[in-house]
């Protein structure tokens, strides 16, 4: 392969980032959360309205949880991964685009459309990060990845911030009003991310293996495949040990983004300055994730994540004392130049330890531990945070949870591995 074709595969398969982290950022960490309360409920507590937000997210999650390892399997036999990506894609797409016409007060259909969104959005991230053993080679993985995730940062944050605008400026669109906009910005959302799919589908090659079968032989020769790891996955110690201080340290890092927007609110702070705050990280971490792929390749991915993870204590210790919108502007910043740079080295470090012709299923364990990440740093966020009296304190759980994956990640001997 000429190296402009495999720079196409690589550009190709980063833009998939840019396309889906539309609905990442627009519609689940921002207007999502928002509208589903103002609009979609009426004369529902909060708490209520909290509790099905919740639910709707560990649904998605726990299906796509259980389902992962298996569909990572089968893709593996099958030379399928382009394939499962798409119909997942196909799925968030249709799903997101549907949410445009949920009426007012509509609260069960807008839960059941987001379920079946994240589960199309979460479980085309498996086959999309399982391809990134096709487009990349030996050391440049960590800078691949990083681009992968920086594309992600820049494109969401790009129509993120066209969204609001709409929101705040709605009759300059045309539209009646900030509900309409939003309404709008869903279906925006939807052809962001189709448009910008279709790249992946096209150019991305994946290796057709030898001997092909019909596709009942290759689900059969799938879950085999599965129960035969599932036996001996006690061997691989390397990439154990890794998901296991994954597990801790993602964990934090999801709580960091799902909770920030809730710990500015419960300091009083003005919702509409915290939605800019997101749309601050989101550009600040388009050139970091790109910085921490050259870091990297340069020091190594286990170094470059510990950097991240001192990075993280450090700017939590000092949010404790934060009171004030531009103090947590700050705090946005700060956070976005080392979360895509975890994120990415992470996936970079595992490629590098699993087996290469399980690549699918292995990432459908490497899927089980995020979608199974931000349990524990909610809960005991919340609870330090209800026992002490005051928020700030349960940003203590959060530290804890980086330095016990930190201390897992101790072990994780990658470079003098055969991955057993």
């Amino acid at each position: 392969m000429t190296n402009q074709a495999h720079n196409k595969q690589i550009i190709s398969w980063a833009l998939y980032d840019w396309a889906n982290s539309a609905f990442a950022t627009t519609v689940m960490a921002g207007l999502f959360p928002l509208f589903y309360k103002e609009y979609w409920h009426s004369g529902v507590s909060n708490v209520d309205i909290s509790f099905r937000l919740g639910l709707s997210n560990s649904i998605a999650s726990l299906f796509v949880a259980l389902m992962a390892p298996v569909l990572g399997a089968i893709a593996d036999q099958g030379s399928s991964k382009k394939k499962f990506l798409m119909f997942f894609a196909m799925m968030g797409i249709l799903m997101t685009s549907l949410l445009f016409l949920v009426a007012q007060g509509g609260w069960l259909v807008a839960s059941l459309l987001y379920i079946f969104a994240l589960i199309g959005f979460s479980g085309g991230n498996i086959f999309y990060d399982a391809l990134l053993v096709n487009v990349a080679g030996g050391r440049r993985v960590d800078i691949i990845s990083g681009l992968g995730y920086a594309l992600g940062y820049l494109g969401g944050g790009i129509l993120f911030a066209i969204n609001i605008w709409m929101i705040s400026n709605p009759d300059f669109f045309g539209l009646r009003d900030a509900s309409h906009a939003v309404r709008w910005s869903f279906l925006t959302v939807a052809i962001w991310w189709a448009l910008f799919s279709i790249p992946v589908f096209i150019f991305v090659k994946e290796p057709v293996l030898r001997g092909q079968h019909k596709q009942r032989a290759i689900i059969r020769a799938g879950l085999q495949q599965l129960l035969s790891t599932l036996k001996s996955i006690a061997s691989y110690k390397t990439v154990v040990l890794f998901l296991l201080a994954y597990w801790f340290y993602i964990d934090g890092v999801d709580t960091v983004v799902r909770m920030a927007v809730d710990y500015g609110l419960s300091l009083g702070l003005d919702s509409k300055k915290l939605l800019l705050a997101l749309l601050l990280a989101q550009l600040v971490g388009f050139p970091s994730a790109l910085a921490f792929g050259f870091l990297g390749q340069w020091i190594g991915p286990k170094k470059g994540i510990y950097i991240g993870l001192i990075f993280y204590i450090v700017v939590l210790i000092w949010a404790m004392g934060i009171s004030s919108n531009r103090e947590f502007y700050m705090l946005a910043i700060a956070i976005g130049l080392v979360q895509g740079g975890i994120q990415a080295l992470s996936r970079s470090l595992y490629v590098r330890i699993i087996p290469q012709e399980k690549a699918g299923e292995f990432f459908g364990f490497y899927n089980i531990f995020g979608k199974f990440a931000a349990v524990l740093g909610p809960v005991l966020m919340g609870t330090v945070g209800l026992l002490s009296g005051d928020p700030r304190k349960g940003l203590m759980a959060i530290i804890f949870l980086f330095v016990i994956g930190g201390v897992f990640l101790y072990f994780v001997n990658y470079e003098n591995s055969d991955n057993r």
